[in-house]
């Protein structure tokens, strides 16, 4: 997940890319490949910066609405030396942070307003364009002189979430805050959970436009990855895809958020299942044969945003010009399970509810389905309503998460349908596509896959 250290996520140029928001042409520092061709605008470091400072100041406007909604006078962010904070890069503008602990705090000033206070271990005017800052010597005393001047009734912290960007605020930083502000003000520290996923979750209208080159750019690897160009049967092995993956997305200044992962299922191979009842992921030695089902799960980082992406390939066998007829049914049985997660999803609505639904129609249509979607956004594990099994597994008096108008979120699922052309056997065909809720349901970014890649 995202830190606010600058890394291979904030794109070095790699090709010659239109600047979308001001029409400027950018020399690249890498020569096009051939395959490049599909590729989406995407912006250079400095324009990334540039962009996610607009943001910043957009996001900002959200932070005193949210603190009231949850009864919260002070929200503080606390960043690590080398530990940085996950919040940092989402709260103060997008660059590197060295000091030795540095604090973000938003109180709420009453008729005032909203008022930011930074106190970093060194002074620096990005910082400043959106903070105030103590006094040249004051350091920690200076955010002690505001809690006093604001008295906030709450104050709330990274801790106690279920999740770890809302649970990341360290034992020692947690005492630190508590000796620096008094016993007092330490009886006034609560979660702020609730406000730190209301926050992450609401997506902005200026964040359009470069996810969905995002999730663009996260296809076309992917295509590359699961064809001839990077797989010849009998030979490529599952380690070498993968590595693959990561090289490509470096040379474009991309950087996976996880490890590319890759599942293989061939007739009188039942794929070995995890506890938890997926299909497990196949060891790098694994030669890729003729025949094979490829899975992969692939997800790339780009403006502070993440996507999520899977997506299944066929290795034709000689003589082969398409999947046989029982894999092609089986990606329909995963399309229909699409369409009654899309058609049954609409803002406000509970996700649990969504699910549930979504699952007895898989029931009474014969199919076996699973379903574990989950938010997009600053992280590929984002927070928000899921709509997933464990939504349904939630406690009989716990408040039920709601679906949020414009958010984004992994279409995440998967059916197991028998293959005759298997001698029956069961093959599980998994998807997952980055979607936005609209009043009509989801959206895709991309296409959804309708037909299996297939590999000569």
């Amino acid at each position: 997940m995202p830190t606010c250290r600058p890394r291979r996520t904030f794109l070095a140029a790699a090709l010659t890319f239109l600047l979308a928001a001001c029409g400027g042409v950018v020399t690249p520092s890498v020569a096009p490949k051939p395959g490049d061709a599909g590729l989406p605008v995407l912006l250079t470091v400095d324009r990334q910066i540039e962009v996610r400072e607009g943001w910043l100041a957009r996001r900002h406007e959200m932070i005193l609405p949210l603190m009231r909604q949850h009864g919260v006078g002070l929200w503080i962010v606390v960043s690590e030396e080398f530990h940085n904070d996950p919040l940092a890069e989402y709260v103060a503008p997008p660059r590197p942070y060295v000091g030795n602990r540095d604090v973000f705090a938003f109180f709420d000033g009453g008729d005032a307003g909203l008022k930011k206070l930074a106190v970093t271990g060194y002074a620096e005017e990005s910082v400043e364009r959106f903070f105030e800052s103590p006094p040249a010597g004051a350091g920690i005393k200076g955010l002690k002189e505001w809690v006093d001047k604001f008295r906030p009734e709450k104050i709330a912290l990274a801790i106690g979430g279920r999740r770890g960007v809302t649970r990341s605020l360290t034992r020692d930083s947690y005492t630190w805050l508590g000796e620096s502000l008094g016993p007092e003000n330490e009886k006034k520290f609560v979660s702020a959970a609730g406000l730190i996923e209301d926050y992450l979750d609401t997506r902005i209208p200026e964040e359009f436009e470069h996810y969905a080159a995002l999730v663009r750019a996260t296809e076309v690897l992917a295509r590359r990855a699961l064809s001839n160009e990077v797989i010849a049967p009998g030979r490529t092995t599952v380690g070498e895809v993968r590595m693959w993956l990561f090289r490509e997305s470096g040379r474009l200044g991309l950087e996976p958020w996880f490890q590319p992962d890759l599942r293989l299922q061939r007739p009188s191979r039942a794929d070995q299942k995890t506890a938890s009842g997926f299909l497990s992921v196949a060891k790098e030695a694994m030669v890729i044969e003729r025949g094979d089902l490829i899975h992969l799960d692939f997800g790339l980082s780009y403006m502070g945003l993440s996507s999520d992406w899977q997506k299944m390939a066929y290795v034709l066998k000689p003589g082969e010009a398409r999947a046989p007829a029982g894999l092609e049914r089986a990606l329909a049985n995963t399309n229909f399970l699409q369409d009654a997660v899309v058609r049954l999803s609409r803002p406000g609505k509970a996700a649990a509810a969504v699910y549930d639904e979504t699952m007895a129609e898989m029931k009474a249509k014969g199919i076996t389905a699973m379903v574990y979607s989950h938010p997009l956004g600053p992280q590929g594990h984002g927070l928000g309503a899921s709509i997933d099994f464990r939504s349904a597994k939630r406690e009989p008096d716990a408040p039920l998460k709601k679906l949020r108008d414009g958010s984004f979120l992994a279409l995440e699922l998967n059916t197991s349908t028998e293959v005759a052309e298997w001698g029956g056997q069961k093959v599980t065909m998994m998807a997952e596509d980055p979607v936005y809720l609209t009043a009509e349901g989801w959206k895709f970014f991309q296409p959804r896959q309708e037909a299996l890649y297939l590999i000569k």
